[in-house]
């Protein structure tokens, strides 16, 4: 389910029928931390939601192909328990698509940004992507994208950076 469609039905369950949460996700000055935090949890939910299931499927498939692996085996037949080889050899070895899944996703995250901003009216690069280019603000939205592959090439390099510490077999081939 998008993340227009997910925001809305939120919004009117819990904004406008239950009136649990605030319809618009912007603090007023000065509130506290928990009182700001209660303004931001029906913005992130649509963007979780969207991400979420396939992130777990991917873990679950990375942790079921390294559980069925030749070293999860050789790790229990040598008397391992299975905390320690779930730990040592499955959890490393699973995280890998996972870790791959969620840096190539962070540029649909992004650009879900631009919609939930929009639509709970939270100040955010996104917003502010969408009325750069809705007043044909040429330099600002220039600037919102190339923020906006800035972040997305820091977390491509740091999910890199995760997969050389997790993968001994990476950093050894790189050595070479």
């Amino acid at each position: 389910m998008p993340e227009f469609v997910s925001g809305i039905v939120l919004l009117l369950i819990f904004a406008v029928w239950l009136k649990w949460l605030p319809v618009s996700a912007t603090a007023p000055p000065g509130a506290g931390f928990f009182t700001s935090l209660k303004y931001l949890i029906l913005p992130v939910i649509p963007l979780v939601l969207i991400l979420f299931g396939y992130i777990a499927r991917m873990a679950r498939v990375g942790t079921i192909e390294a559980l069925g692996s030749d070293y999860a085996r050789t790790a229990t037949l040598k008397g391992l328990p299975r905390g320690v080889t779930i730990r040592r050899h499955v959890l490393r070895n699973s995280l890998l698509p996972t870790i791959t899944v969620v840096a190539t996703q962070t540029g649909y995250l992004i650009g879900g940004l631009v919609v939930v901003e929009f639509l709970f009216r939270y100040q955010g690069i996104g917003l502010l992507t969408y009325n750069a280019a809705n007043q044909k603000d040429f330099p600002m939205l220039e600037a919102c994208v190339l923020t906006i592959g800035v972040i997305y090439m820091l977390v491509t390099l740091i999910a890199d950076i995760s997969f050389s510490l997790l993968n001994p077999r990476i950093r050894l081939k790189a050595a070479e």
